[in-house]
């Protein structure tokens, strides 16, 4: 089993910065991916950033892209997601989700073995 606690959220202007962090423990050998994914109001959940565990590369949909930063710990144990320039439309529920399965990383959320409970993120003036 792996363990992923989130911490970071809360409210912040239009514009602002909002760091993120997952703390990653538990039978950690074998995970391939890592990801950041945010459940906004009436949406799905969606990926907002994939980085593979060990090779560090990283993705992000068209709507972050220049925005967020995922990154990790040397010791490949906590998890970030740095978001810049924040707008309403990044306000939601923001989980951590890692993987198993190799070979890419996965966008879908139902490919995610493992979650955490979430923290919630407000982009409001």
């Amino acid at each position: 089993e792996v363990q992923l606690v989130e911490s970071g959220g809360g409210l912040v202007q239009p514009g602002g910065s909002l760091r993120l962090s997952c703390a990653i423990s538990g039978v950690i050998d074998g995970i391939y991916c890592m990801a950041w994914f945010r459940k906004a109001p009436e949406k799905k959940r969606e990926a907002v950033a994939m980085i593979n565990y060990m090779a560090g590369s990283t993705a992000y949909p068209d709507s972050v892209k220049g925005r967020f930063i995922v990154s990790q710990d040397n010791d490949k144990k906590t998890l970030y997601l740095q978001m810049n320039s924040l707008k309403a439309d990044d306000t939601g529920i923001y989980y951590c989700a890692a993987h198993k399965k190799d070979g890419y990383c996965r966008r879908n959320d139902g490919d995610y073995e493992y979650w955490g409970r979430g923290t919630q993120v407000t982009v409001s003036s």
